[in-house]
């Protein structure tokens, strides 16, 4: 596996200090003065009986469903914390070594984590940051992040609402005068929705299909309220019963009705937010809207379905999967200014 990329092109990355995105689905890294320096899916590939790493981010991703028994391709979160320590660290060690730290270059981290998170999961992410190369890790919640990256006006004093939707998790806050003043985290995001679709297509049709083809439905033909009606889904995958490959065509509908109940879970969550938001602020949200954030919320009709549900105007960011870590890449450009909103430490 390569693991330096930089020294194919001849090009020396001096490492600078690192805002993370860490998030069930993907990484994401913000390097100071540079931008967005990489952009992976958050799986490493493990050889059970040595413990080498074989692969990490996107070659990993592509190995799931797909491997000998003692090769286990795994996503070390899941519901946005952190499930195995070691291996974690071990994935968080081989990207940041490709965005250029070393042992003798160890930058300040601003890691981006749930709000959710408790007081164990977070020592969890500091230490395995620090492990990993960090000189100081610090946290910031996504949430405030992905307001920050959607460019809302979060310093002003007036609500201001953003939704992410990511892997694991789906987190609601209202903003105003740079602090979170209501908040409502679920610990139900995009994989839920694979999952229904992998236990729908199982039962209805007696097929089983892997992590990977479901999320392809749901791209494919996957919504949260009415849309393409008309465009079908050709799946292939494992008979129950006789284990012999067979092929089904799913609908719109179908899928829906699968996903209900993970939907329904995060537009909940939505509705309890804006409940708990003074009363002020929540007349703000009918003239501001809702900003909506990370890969989850890009599930078609999602967007018409909130809006629905809350009888607010809802807009899907210009750069939903990136939101978050911009947001705290700014918080690294202007650190002494905005360190303000970071979480604080246990240490």
């Amino acid at each position: 596996m390569r693991q330096v990329a930089p020294r194919e092109t001849g090009e020396l990355i001096i490492a600078r200090d690192l805002a993370i995105d860490l998030g069930t689905a993907n990484t994401l890294v913000y390097a100071s003065g540079r931008g967005i320096v990489l952009n992976e899916p958050t799986v490493i590939a493990l050889n059970s009986r040595s413990n080498d790493v074989l692969a990490v981010g996107r070659e990993a991703w592509q190995m799931i469903g797909r491997t000998p028994g003692y090769i286990i391709a795994a996503r070390p979160l899941r519901k946005g914390a952190i499930t195995d320590f070691d291996i974690t660290e071990k994935m968080i060690r081989l990207l940041l070594q490709r965005v250029g730290v070393s042992k003798l270059n160890r930058p300040k981290v601003l890691i981006c984590v749930p709000s959710a998170i408790t007081a164990v999961e977070r020592r969890a992410v500091e230490e395995a940051t620090r492990h990993a190369g960090a000189s100081s890790v610090y946290l910031i919640e996504q949430p405030m992040a992905a307001a920050i990256g959607a460019g809302l006006p979060i310093h002003e004093p007036m609500g201001n609402m953003v939704v992410d939707v990511g892997g694991g998790t789906t987190e609601t806050a209202v903003v105003s005068l740079g602090g979170i003043v209501a908040l409502e985290p679920v610990r139900v995001g995009s994989f839920d929705i694979d999952s229904a679709i992998q236990n729908y297509v199982r039962r209805e049709y007696g097929i089983a299909v892997g992590e990977r083809t479901a999320e392809e439905i749901k791209i494919a033909v996957g919504s949260a309220f009415p849309v393409n009606e008309g465009i079908r889904a050709e799946v292939r995958g494992r008979d129950v019963m006789s284990g012999l490959p067979k092929t089904v065509v799913l609908t719109p509908g179908e899928i829906r009705h699968a996903i209900e109940e993970p939907v329904v879970v995060m537009t909940d969550s939505v509705i309890r937010c804006l409940g708990q938001a003074p009363p002020e602020l929540a007349h703000d949200l009918i003239g501001n809207g809702i900003a909506l954030v990370g890969g989850g919320g890009m599930l078609a009709g999602f967007s018409d379905r909130l809006a629905k549900e809350t009888d607010l105007p809802v807009h899907l960011v210009d750069a939903p999967l990136e939101s978050v870590v911009l947001g705290a890449g700014k918080c690294l450009e202007a650190f002494d200014k905005l360190k303000v909103m970071f979480m604080r430490s246990d240490r």
